[in-house]
């Protein structure tokens, strides 16, 4: 990652609860970006007395790729950029925190449509090339003329610089803005990857997280973003869990403004010029997506998972997954209880191939569990100790074919309740 001027940590006015103490100690300051141009602003959607509403200025010309939920409960904002993707040109993003727009009917369709045309009044463009997302409640019918009324002042205090307003702008119940940024070269020129993103709760992405956008001054055609992103999202957000629920407004946006410094044509993903941007993009994916997990409600411990020797890599990601999201594992870890027996439990309940006697568990690269009953070398001291810090690696090993695969979670804390428990009063 490059070295960028960072800002002290602070709590962010947008949540009620304590920063996650997994939370950076300093964040990362965004450059500017060539073809981009931000501003967040106040519309009270649901909040008062912050910002709700973030704005995306897009130069001319900027190519567009996303993936979205699978849910088949999607909002309103996630049809209407899954039709507009088709054309892979964008002029404008726009976000609103406080309402989902999910599960609002026609209305719901409506509201979306105005903040559109709206938006492509304001920046001069057609509807088409807006590309929008919701965060929040469920089930209530979003507020769009709020929106709609304060996009014009918006857009004209939007500016280069404004990444970290921008983070916050579309937190919920995030207790820190989640932000990344990198630069590659592309043939010998030297392209900037700066991305945000927001996300605590409802976390099992399926294609994607909450919401994530990315942005980059290369130049590379709606086809080759769509191909990268594509490929990177599996290893990042599609390798996260907090609580195993999969959100019904998931959208992860990437956007190439082609205003940076010139470079070759690129018109294949898998051209070599695009190695080191593929694996930079790829490193900003993972980081946004680590910031997520973080900040998971109630989360105190970032848990890695790794399973290896599965039958194939998606048998081996399907055990890590139900290792992941059991809470039963997730409690013990929260409670530094080194209970290698719920790891075995979520192995088993899996539905893959799986030997008890060639089965291998490590806690921290303590073995705990092998052929089939509790390790010789077993210690319950330095077992409890590598599940006692804000870091914890739990690794599984099959022992029956060559699949691979690394997943992360957070433990499960009584914040979880207390944040769900209240969170539309």
């Amino acid at each position: 990652m490059p070295k960028v001027k960072e800002t002290p940590s602070k709590a962010p006015k947008a949540s009620a609860h304590p920063v996650s103490p997994l939370a950076p100690a300093r964040f990362a300051a965004l450059p500017p970006l060539a073809g981009v141009r931000l501003a967040t602003g106040e519309a009270g959607v649901k909040y008062k007395d912050r910002t709700d509403v973030l704005l995306a200025v897009l130069a001319p010309g900027t190519q567009v790729a996303g993936v979205f939920t699978r849910s088949r409960t999607a909002s309103a904002p996630v049809d209407w950029c899954r039709v507009q993707l088709k054309h892979g040109s964008a002029r404008a993003l726009v976000v609103n925190s406080g309402n989902a727009n999910a599960f609002t009917g026609q209305a719901g369709v409506a509201g979306a449509r105005a903040v559109a045309e709206a938006a492509a009044a304001t920046v001069g463009c057609k509807a088409s090339e807006i590309f929008m997302a919701s965060t929040g409640v469920i089930g209530e019918p979003l507020p769009a003329e709020k929106i709609t009324r304060i996009l014009g002042r918006v857009a004209e205090e939007a500016s280069a610089s404004g990444w970290r307003a921008s983070a916050e702008a579309i937190m919920t119940t995030d207790t820190y803005p989640k932000l990344a940024t990198a630069s590659a070269m592309i043939d010998g020129t030297k392209v900037t990857i700066n991305g945000i993103a927001k996300g605590s709760g409802m976390i099992a992405p399926d294609m994607a997280t909450m919401l994530a956008f990315v942005f980059t001054d290369a130049a590379l055609p709606a086809a080759v973003l769509q191909e990268c992103l594509a490929a990177g999202t599996g290893p990042s957000f599609n390798s996260i869990t907090v609580d195993s629920d999969t959100s019904t407004s998931d959208t992860l946006l990437l956007f190439a403004t082609g205003k940076g410094a010139r470079h070759a044509a690129i018109t294949k993903g898998s051209d070599k010029k695009l190695t080191e941007f593929r694996r930079k993009l790829d490193g900003v994916l993972l980081e946004l997506a680590l910031a997520v997990v973080k900040d998971g409600e109630g989360a105190q411990k970032l848990i890695r998972i790794d399973v290896s020797g599965a039958e194939t890599n998606d048998a081996a990601k399907r055990i890590a997954l139900s290792i992941a999201n059991s809470p039963l594992v997730k409690t013990a870890i929260a409670g530094n209880d080194a209970n290698w027996g719920r790891v075995v439990m979520a192995v088993g309940k899996a539905g893959e191939a799986a030997d008890r006697d060639k089965l291998k568990i490590s806690f921290g690269g303590h073995v705990v569990a092998e052929k089939g009953q509790r390790a010789a070398k077993y210690d319950e001291m330095i077992a409890t100790k590598a599940v006692s810090g804000r870091e914890v690696e739990i690794a599984v090993e099959l022992g029956i074919g060559k699949g691979m695969a690394r997943v992360w979670t957070c433990d499960l804390t009584h914040g979880y309740i207390d944040i769900n428990g209240s969170y539309r009063s």
